[in-house]
């Protein structure tokens, strides 16, 4: 039998150890703060229920087209307010059951779990340091899966209480008057949207010419209008040099000597992976030169039977390719049928209001030659489904080659675009063609019309 050990107990640890026991193998997963890890403990789970409750506040305050009423006055934005105490206890709860579920599920399945810190300890050894002392585990396979953590700036240290990273903003018990929110991808972007949602004044600081450089330029100027529609301040091209707290204020310095004043400051600018102390440099694991361990397109490190996965690898910081990662690992270590991860097939999504969902090539791609494919955009006003529910922003974009007209990518700009890119990715991951994509039907009226209307769009008659 197989001995394997799981070093971290986030998406790619628990979903690595779950196919490593349905395949035969003995499991045990070392994990120091909770399974689950950061993903679901402080990360995606609380952070994406912190959204929900936004987008309710949103969406009811831009109601009052629908003819909605709040006590006989028009639905606006700031009539409705949160108990954030109540807000955060209920997201802390929620993401502890999370994990709970997932022990519970590990443990169904017969994984052993070690509550420690692990550690490569030689060739087939990891060391787990734990309150009652150090245990050896002899491993045929180790699986390192040890996420990352906020990154910091030199003179920006958070205090927990004003200045704070995306790890502790629900230890917050009253809402920020004024939050300075530094960063522009997508974490800083997604605070900054549920925080406004919630009724905080924003101040978005981009070191970018806009916000979300990294994504869609379409999509990104449909959020920045929705941002000053709502009034989030975004301050683009702009660098923060320090950031201090005097008494009830922070103060963001920023690199031209302009001085940002609020109540809060939320840092977003990146994250580091959790590499030090995992024993790599003595054991040989190559990493790059920013700590992320260096993997193949099947999670092999350097070291054979030495994989990772996840956060800690750097590769696409997101939660569905940690598990994949992870499960992939285990099935090419187990001698399972397995194809290499692929990132053009990975799709990913930004939950701001509205929520921008991408999948395969991107238009800059597109437009700088990667890949030979035309597109169709529609934009949502014209859906019925759109009318009704007041939607104005947004739209749908897809991709497909110029000869066999394959769809290779696509982006959804709307509510719950996390929902409807699905459609897409399947487009994506099985080749299908806009010709494929189009014939299947949709429900009318229904958003997901519009990914088939632009498909329809790319027919070339024969």
């Amino acid at each position: 039998m197989t001995r394997v050990v799981v070093v971290g107990g986030g998406p790619g640890g628990y979903e690595a150890a779950l196919v490593a026991v349905q395949n035969g193998a003995e499991v045990t997963l070392v994990e120091r703060d909770g399974v689950g890890g950061s993903a679901v403990l402080t990360d995606c789970v609380p952070s994406k229920a912190l959204v929900a409750v936004s987008d309710v506040l949103t969406e009811v305050g831009e109601s009052s087209s629908l003819g909605v009423t709040i006590d006989g006055r028009p639905a606006a934005a700031g009539i409705l307010s949160v108990d954030l105490a109540a807000v955060d206890d209920r997201i802390v709860e929620l993401a502890q059951s999370q994990s709970t579920d997932i022990r519970d599920r590990l443990m169904a399945a017969g994984v052993g779990l070690r509550q420690g810190t692990g550690r490569l300890a030689g060739p087939g050894r990891v060391a787990v340091l734990a309150d009652g002392g150090e245990e050896t585990l002899a491993a045929d396979v180790v699986l390192l899966a040890t996420g990352a953590r906020p990154r910091l700036l030199p003179d920006c240290e958070p205090d927990g209480e004003r200045i704070l990273t995306w790890e502790q903003v629900y230890r917050l018990r009253e809402l920020p008057d004024r939050l300075i929110v530094v960063g522009s991808g997508v974490t800083g972007a997604e605070f900054a949207s549920a925080y406004r949602g919630l009724g905080s004044e924003v101040v978005l600081v981009s070191s970018r010419d806009r916000v979300l450089p990294g994504e869609d330029a379409d999509a990104a100027a449909v959020l920045e209008r929705a941002f000053a529609r709502r009034g989030v301040e975004v301050l683009p091209r702009s660098r923060a040099a320090a950031v201090t707290r005097v008494g009830d204020e922070v103060r963001v310095t920023l690199t031209d000597g302009h001085v940002l004043v609020g109540s809060h400051c939320l840092l977003a600018v990146g994250s580091v992976p959790n590499t030090d102390g995992l024993g790599l440099a003595e054991t040989g694991v190559a990493t790059d030169d920013r700590g992320f361990v260096v993997v193949d397109r099947v999670s092999r490190t350097s070291i054979p039977g030495i994989y990772a996965a996840g956060d800690c690898t750097g590769v696409l910081m997101l939660a569905s390719v940690a598990a994949m990662q992870g499960r992939i690992a285990m099935w090419h270590t187990l001698g399972q049928a397995v194809q290499p991860l692929d990132l053009r097939k990975v799709s990913s999504n930004v939950f701001t209001e509205p929520e921008i969902a991408t999948v395969g090539f991107s238009q800059t791609e597109v437009d700088e030659g990667d890949v030979n494919a035309e597109a169709v955009m529609l934009p949502l006003r014209t859906n019925a489904r759109a009318k009704m529910q007041g939607i104005d922003d947004g739209f749908v974009k897809v991709f497909c080659r110029a000869g066999t007209r394959i769809v290779v990518g696509g982006v959804v700009v709307a509510p719950h675009a996390s929902e409807l890119v699905h459609a897409l990715t399947l487009a994506v991951d099985q080749n299908l063609t806009a010709d494929q994509l189009a014939s299947a039907f949709t429900v009318y009226p229904s958003l997901s019309g519009s990914l088939a209307e632009a498909a329809r769009q790319l027919h070339v008659p024969m």
